[in-house]
């Protein structure tokens, strides 16, 4: 029975999860002219590509940088190399697609730098909620400044109540683990006693948790640090906004500002949606639903979520794979990883 469980998991769910994806994006497109589409195509102009392919590669630089800032009381340590660790996570999801990039990068430093592997993971974490409050107020600007298309139902005020809700999730989250990192310490609190009790289930595999967990609850001293961090993040965002305007330009379409903001954080709200509920292609379907409605005639669409998908998955996936490759980790490995934690569960 848990053999048959574990098999409708892996399978049966995700080819469920495909063919609804395939039926919205069907839908979605429905009246594709297809000669239209290779038209547009054809006629792209392949420098503003080019451009695109430089600022994706610039915002996982720029996240490897925010990551530097993070763990720079614990160690310093290159933003490149960070950088091929995020790299790296991405291209193990491809290989083993069950979400495992933050603990493949937290890996990867930990095993390259001397660092509890715990310690990093907790780093990806708070960065991650970063990221996430970062999110929330730029969803929070779109809606109140930005000029969102109307659609049947109010999306303004999805939009604010979205920002506000994830405003309120990331940011609670946040303070409670910097508030609980005390009770790390303490034996007789809760979280010790757990991860203590973890600790001899696991016949001590994860004997150092404790502590692991609790060194990795860092916020960098400096001031400069600090900031960084947040503007890391915002600078990212920014450069992801982009996206949209490169592959337009490419195709001779130009948007409003607050078009691209509302791309992006359209998008981004699809993504963790479909994320949730276990359906591929989140990206290719918000980002296709936006630019429907901001006007954007299908072929012309398609045509630039497909630069973005595809230039996104050469690049970052491709050269994660090589870090992957480099680092000693192929596809037998991490099969065999993902069988250990199967029978483990």
């Amino acid at each position: 029975m848990a053999k048959f469980s574990r098999l409708l998991l892996r399978w049966f769910v995700p080819l469920i999860g495909g063919g609804l994806a395939l039926s919205l994006v069907f839908f979605l497109y429905r009246d594709l002219n297809f000669n239209l589409f290779l038209v547009e195509l054809k006629g792209a102009k392949f420098w503003w590509i080019g451009v695109l392919a430089v600022t994706i590669l610039f915002e996982q630089l720029i996240q490897g940088w925010k990551w530097r800032q993070l763990l720079y009381d614990l160690k310093p340590i290159s933003s490149w190399r960070l950088t091929g660790a995020f790299l790296a996570g991405y291209g193990a999801n491809v290989l083993v697609p069950v979400g495992i990039s933050p603990l493949v990068r937290s890996w990867l430093v930990a095993r390259l730098e001397g660092l509890r592997m715990a310690t990093v993971l907790v780093t990806t974490i708070i960065s991650r909620f970063i990221d996430g409050i970062v999110f929330a107020i730029i969803a929070g600007i779109v809606a109140i400044a930005g000029q969102i298309p109307k659609v049947e139902g109010d999306l303004q005020a999805g939009f604010a109540a979205a920002g506000a809700l994830n405003l309120f999730i990331f940011s609670g989250v946040l303070w409670l683990l910097f508030s609980s990192r005390a009770l790390f310490g303490k034996d007789n609190s809760w979280i010790s006693r757990l991860l203590d009790w973890l600790a001899v289930k696991s016949r001590g595999r994860f004997g150092d948790l404790r502590s692991g967990l609790a060194k990795g609850i860092v916020w960098p001293r400096q001031p400069f640090r600090q900031t960084g961090v947040v503007a890391a993040s915002f600078a990212m965002k920014a450069v992801s906004a982009t996206h949209f305007l490169w592959a337009g330009l490419a195709l001779g379409v130009v948007l409003g500002v607050f078009d691209y903001l509302f791309l992006m954080v359209f998008a981004g709200f699809a993504l963790v949606l479909a994320r949730f509920v276990r359906l591929p292609g989140g990206f290719v379907i918000g980002s296709g639903f936006a630019l429907k409605l901001l006007g954007v005639p299908d072929e012309t669409a398609l045509a630039m979520i497909l630069f973005n998908h595809m230039i996104s998955l050469i690049l970052v996936v491709g050269i994660g794979l090589a870090v992957l490759w480099r680092s000693g980790i192929d596809i037998r490995t991490m099969a065999q990883s993902v069988e250990k934690s199967d029978a483990s569960a």
